[in-house]
Formats: C-alpha cells, structure tokens, sequence
C-alpha cells in the first residue's frame, strides 16, 4: 500500500483496465491521475494520434468544459474583492443584459415575448439559472437555436474560431430574448461564457490574462491557456470524434494554434493532467496550494454545494434525470446521493466534451483526472469516465 492508502496491486488493474480502450480503439491514449492524501499517480497510457506518437505526462489536450469550473473560481475572486457579488444584478457592467425579454415558447418567433420577472444575478451565471443555454437539439429544431448559429455565438463543440470579439460576442447576445424566467431553470453552457466578459470588465483586463495571473502563474499551470504556443505543438494530441477515429482538430492546423478572438469561458481551454491535478488539489484543499491561497474557504464551499432547487432541476428538460443525484454549485457538479462505487456524497467536479474529465473528493481526500483525445458527451458518463472512478475507489486500501 502507498502512503495515499492506495494498494499498488488495484492500481495495477486500473492500468490494465484502462489500457484496454486503447487496445480496442475507443481512445488512441490517454493520461490518467489519481491523487490520495497529496501523493500522486500520474499515467500515460497509448498515443497521442492515430500515427502513433507517444502520450506523455505533459501531453496538452482541449479541455473544453473542464473551462467551467476555472471561470467560476475567477468570478468567486472578483466576489471576495467586492468587484463582483453573488446577488447584484449584471446590468451595470453588462448593460447588454439589461430589460430582459423571455420567449412565450421555445417553437415560436424571436418577437413573442414578455418581460423579465426580474434581471439577471451574478449568482444566477453560477449556477445556470439566467434563462439562456445551449440548446442541444438537432441544428435548425427552434428558431431561437438558428439565431444563435446565425450570429456565431460558439453554442456547438468549441471552436476558437467562431465567435467574435467578446464585446461584440456581448452586442449579439443582447439581440436574443432569453428562453426561460431568470431562475426558472437550469440551462447549460452560455453562463460561463458571459461570465468571462463579466470578469474582463470588472477587473479591467482581458480575461485570459486574469486567469494566467492569479490562477496558472500561482498554481504553475504553465500549459493552460486559450492557444497552445509553437514551442509546445509537439505536445498537443489530436483531438478525435467520438468514435475515436474521425478527427475533430488536427495539431498540423489546428484551431488552438493561435490566440483566439474570444476567449471562451465556458470551453476553451488546453491544458495538461498535471497541470489541472494543481487546479484539483487547490479545490481539494478548499481554497489553499503550496505557499498560498487562491480562494477563501467560504468560498469553495458555496462553488461546492449544491445551489439548485428541486424546480430548477426539473426544468432542466432533457436532462432533469441527471439531477436525481447530482446538483450544481456554483460552475460545477456535486454529487447529492451515492451513485455507484466512484460517485460518493460530496464528490464535485465536472466531464469535458472533448474527452476529459475531474472530480474531487474531500471525504476521501482524493482527485481524480482522465484525460483523452476523443470527444464524449458530458451528461451522461461513457463507460470509460464510470470505469475510471470505480477503478479508482475500489484502489483504496485502508
């Protein structure tokens, strides 16, 4: 047994478990952490591509909604320094929010609408609950969904490469009526979004440089960003489908291969396991890294407690079943009710579309991190995602 309490043997399953999917071509590689009482296991398994290059530690992946949870983090800094509050309306720094309309019916015409019930909160970005989402349906279901394409709005799988200027980003949204009441009900995505634009204008500074100063620099997340650097490429895994096979992004031209124009909050970044591993741990450890401390503990515990009401979860539509035994904090999910071997009480974290995913666990003092090139659905936990935690739980060994 390590000193983390883990029993070498188990771990020694987990590797052979997960190597399977390799084998079998649901994954060309990835990277996997584990981390029990600050001592940390981190594996590289397959290859970055198709061709066969080595997967390695440091190897940099798209990390999509794993963006989620960093953003919220930086929206809870600009809380602490009373640049932000959890209950004041957006408007006075998102004016393009202000006099909100909402849409009778999601089927019906951009221009039947009523009023707002009440204007939108900092809180209610957190927590998804501002009335405006990405809307998962086949393109061209609603009229709402074709407006967001039409004014390039980034609602799909990221792609650096679509949406405007975030002020522009912010004109366009404002032209949209919202989908449901302010609090009605959660609705995926778009709030991390906002809330990046929110945070430039409250700290008067680009969003992507907020987060290099006071979150990578601190945490040594050297290979998180928006773009990846020349000098890194050779590091960067091929982003693939689902299916492992049909290629997503290529490194050759890849779309993260320059800064983009809008640094997406909700799903634009790379980053490496080791890197996000800091992030965990400093999650994990409510607020405090090696020498330092990025957020109050009061405050991790709000990001990490669920903030939705039984009503907000149901309407959630589609994906209200989820929330049987998840709910959301404040850019995250936390588990409400066992689910599982590797889903206990109080684990939070969150699944990326682009094939990776993190969960903390305080009551076992753990973090858990897959990392792979190939996209999976973030709602509903692949085999591999499931296979991985419990791999990772029946480890332990005291």
């Amino acid at each position: 047994m390590s000193g983390g309490g883990l029993s070498k043997t188990r771990l020694a399953r987990m590797r052979d478990v997960m190597a399977g999917y390799v084998e079998r071509g649901e994954v060309p590689g990835l990277v996997l952490a584990v981390s029990r009482r600050g001592e940390a296991m981190i594996e590289p398994i397959g290859a970055a591509d198709l061709d066969g290059t080595p997967i390695r530690t440091d190897t940099i992946f798209r990390i999509s909604s794993l963006t989620k949870p960093i953003t919220a983090a930086a929206a809870m800094m600009c809380v602490e320094e009373c640049k932000l509050r959890l209950d004041e309306p957006v408007d006075r720094l998102l004016p393009e929010l202000a006099d909100r309309v909402v849409l009778r019916d999601m089927n019906g015409p951009l221009d039947d609408t009523v009023p707002a019930s009440r204007p939108i909160t900092v809180r209610d970005l957190l927590t998804f609950v501002w009335g405006f989402g990405m809307v998962l349906a086949p393109p061209g279901t609603y009229p709402i969904q074709q407006a967001m394409d039409d004014l390039r709005l980034g609602q799909g799988a990221p792609d650096p490469s679509v949406p405007p200027p975030p002020d522009e980003w912010m004109r366009r949204l404002g032209t949209l009526p919202l989908m449901q009441q302010p609090g009605a009900g959660w609705m995926y995505h778009t709030g991390s979004d906002v809330l990046g634009v929110l945070i430039a204008r409250a700290t008067g500074q680009p969003f992507d440089e907020f987060l290099r100063e006071r979150i990578f620099e601190p945490l040594k997340m050297a290979d998180t960003g928006f773009s990846v650097p020349a000098a890194s490429l050779s590091r960067l895994a091929t982003g693939y489908q689902d299916n492992g096979v049909d290629v997503y992004d290529r490194v050759a031209d890849s779309k993260w291969r320059e800064p983009p124009a809008f640094p997406s909050a909700g799903g634009g970044l790379v980053s490496t396991t080791g890197d996000y591993l800091a992030f965990g741990e400093m999650m994990l450890r409510q607020g405090r890294y090696d020498g330092g401390r990025l957020l109050s503990r009061p405050s991790v515990e709000v990001m990490t407690t669920d903030q939705l009401t039984p009503a907000q979860k149901q309407a959630a539509g589609l994906f209200a079943g989820y929330f049987a035994n998840h709910g959301w904090g404040l850019g995250m999910s936390v588990v409400t009710s066992r689910d599982g071997l590797g889903e206990p009480v109080g684990r939070f974290g969150w699944n990326g579309g682009l094939g990776s995913v993190w969960y903390s666990d305080p009551s076992e003092d753990m973090v858990t991190i897959l990392m792979t090139g190939a996209a999976k659905f973030v709602l509903n936990p692949p085999h591999i995602y499931r296979d991985f935690w419990t791999l990772a739980y029946q480890a332990i060994d005291d």
